[in-house]
């Protein structure tokens, strides 16, 4: 059973984050890995790679004829697992996160093969989510890899905008980034995610289960120190039962005060 000590020290200084953002990338050039990690440069995004199950293809030998009959297979029956390529086993727990971002390069106007896999298999797992597309291309355009993310992801919540990035641009992707997320209203839907603030709270005490507001105040969140959401409540009071140990901020309107969980066995 854990057992709860609540700090009353003032909260000085967190960088919130409202929500958890996932980038899955698929990457043959490193094109897409660059975009990848631009983005979780500017937001702070975990970052997950889509890899083959079988190393050392050269995808770009005779003009593409590997990645040519990928797609075909996957075109040929794109219902069955059976038509899409092996992909190493991904190790992320896709409901810790509210947004997912999608990079991957075209092939042969279509989402890259090792991508549809991972698609194919989690797909439904986002539905809910709201889901981003980042696409790299020497010059293709963009639409057949937004038609496989529809088709495989059909439940998401898709960007307004999908943020199409040729081989030419890479080094200038941040900034397209940038001008992407402020269209699309990225840290808007973001913050959507967090809970309301009503009315300041008087007070945050701590029982050794609940948080509670004091006075009219309701609305609070609770923050590991990497800035991420943990626990919310549009109420006056969290359990935080399963909160693991470390030091965490607590954040209500008018008031913030940093909490310390210790577990006694």
């Amino acid at each position: 059973m854990k057992r709860f000590t609540l700090m009353t020290v003032m909260l000085m200084s967190v960088a919130f984050s409202y929500a958890k953002t996932l980038v899955l990338y698929y990457s043959f050039t490193n094109n897409s890995q660059t975009i990848a990690y631009n983005f979780v440069d500017i937001t702070g995004a975990d970052i997950q790679e889509i890899e083959p199950s079988e190393e050392g293809l050269d995808y770009a030998a005779n003009n593409y004829a590997i990645g040519r009959r990928l797609m075909n297979a996957i075109n040929s029956n794109p219902n069955s697992e059976a038509s899409y390529p092996a992909i190493k086993d991904v190790n992320c727990n896709l409901a810790d996160y509210s947004t997912i971002i999608i990079a991957a390069p075209v092939w042969y106007a279509q989402m890259a093969a090792p991508m549809q896999t991972y698609l194919f298999k989690h797909g439904a797992e986002m539905a809910g989510k709201n889901i981003g597309l980042m696409v790299s291309s020497a010059s293709s355009g963009i639409s057949g890899v937004v038609s496989d993310a529809k088709r495989l992801v059909p439940g998401g919540n898709f960007f307004s905008e999908n943020l199409w990035i040729r081989s030419y641009q890479t080094s200038n992707s941040k900034n397209m980034i940038n001008n992407w997320l402020d269209k699309v209203g990225y840290y808007d839907i973001e913050a959507s995610v967090a809970p309301v603030f009503k009315d300041n709270a008087q007070s945050i005490t701590y029982n050794g289960s609940n948080i509670t507001l004091g006075g009219s105040g309701a609305g609070l969140a609770v923050y590991d120190m990497a800035g991420n959401l943990v626990l919310s409540s549009n109420g006056s009071s969290a359990n935080t039962d399963n909160l693991y140990p470390g030091v965490y901020a607590v954040r209500a309107k008018g008031f913030s005060k940093k909490i310390t969980v210790k577990a006694n066995k």
